[in-house]
């Protein structure tokens, strides 16, 4: 098996990897992104990235991406489509097997994401980008004054409700249970806004629409008597699954995000973690970059101070 040395591994290729990779190769690191889905993350579900300073009129996430790559690439870079299947240290280098080669370097990174837990019900997937949305800040203006419906009952659900009704007098938030098992801060201000109206042992059954959504099927779980509502959007709040299965060592808060300090640095020294699977308080696009970008500059602090001048280069 084929076994390349370099500098710097960066597992995901999201925002937080690509802008890693771009600071970290300009810097004459030789660096290498490994995906098992190629570029993007999920960027790419976004239709119209409008939020990020610097980028207007907006792009589309596919936009971005493509373009984020090309900048890394364009400084030296390599990104590779592969799944990685383990991760090793050994002394002060890391070892990082594909099915077809092995990847070895003094720095990793660690920026495989995290997935959106969904509702898995019929539509979900097809209007995803169309009406159905896993981020409020990234997608609520589209829906100003439109019919808002919310599914979840935690933190991140009452958070995002009261942001969604500062948009629209229309929001309805669904919840499985019967009662919301946010902080009670939060739990008071939902039930005192009015433009939010919450449902409970309440749940999707069907998203329904052409080319948008057009409406939901609402179940009412202790009656089994199902309702079809008026709806524009669909924001689904129900928790995240951050990628950790290849560092599974790592300390993690609640949520099962990764801990790090400010400078990206995980308890394994050369290891760091950025974007959305390592533990913070906001996930955007532009705080993924932000993560990337320090973990390259750490990364390559660190790198220059074992051996004076790299590694591999």
């Amino acid at each position: 098996m084929e076994n390349i040395l370099c500098d710097y591994i960066i597992v995901g290729a999201g925002a937080a990897g690509l802008a890693s990779a771009q600071y970290a190769a300009r810097s004459g690191l030789h660096t290498i992104v490994l995906d098992i889905s190629g570029p993007g993350g999920q960027a790419l579900q976004i239709i119209q990235l409008e939020n990020y300073p610097g980028i207007y009129p907006s792009v589309s996430g596919d936009e971005y991406i493509t373009v984020m790559q090309k900048q890394a690439e364009s400084f030296g870079a390599e990104v590779i489509q592969a799944a990685v299947l383990s991760i090793d240290k050994i002394g002060q280098l890391f070892h990082v097997r594909t099915k077809k080669t092995d990847y070895t370097a003094p720095a990793l990174l660690i920026s495989t994401g995290a997935e959106h837990r969904v509702l898995d019900v019929p539509g979900e997937k097809e209007f995803t980008g169309a009406g159905v949305s896993y981020c409020a800040v990234c997608d609520g203006p589209f829906f100003r004054g439109k019919n808002i419906f919310v599914v979840g009952g935690g933190e991140s659900a009452c958070t995002e409700a009261l942001y969604l009704a500062t948009l629209s007098e229309h929001v309805m938030l669904l919840h499985r249970r019967a009662q919301l098992h946010a902080g009670a801060a939060a739990v008071a201000r939902i039930q005192n806004d009015k433009n939010i109206t919450v449902r409970y042992n309440a749940v999707i059954k069907e998203i329904k629409g052409k080319k948008l959504v057009e409406s939901v099927v609402i179940e009412d779980t202790e009656t089994g008597i199902q309702t079809e509502l008026p709806a524009d959007a669909v924001f689904v709040f129900i928790g995240m699954n951050p990628r950790t299965e290849l560092v599974n060592m790592l300390p993690k808060d609640s949520l099962g995000c990764i801990i790090t300090n400010e400078r990206m640095e995980t308890g394994i020294q050369g290891l760091y973690c950025a974007g959305d699977v390592r533990a913070k308080s906001f996930r955007q696009i532009i705080t993924a970059v932000s993560d990337g970008a320090i973990a390259a500059h750490e990364a390559d602090t660190y790198i220059r101070g074992l051996s004076g001048n790299g590694i591999a280069t």
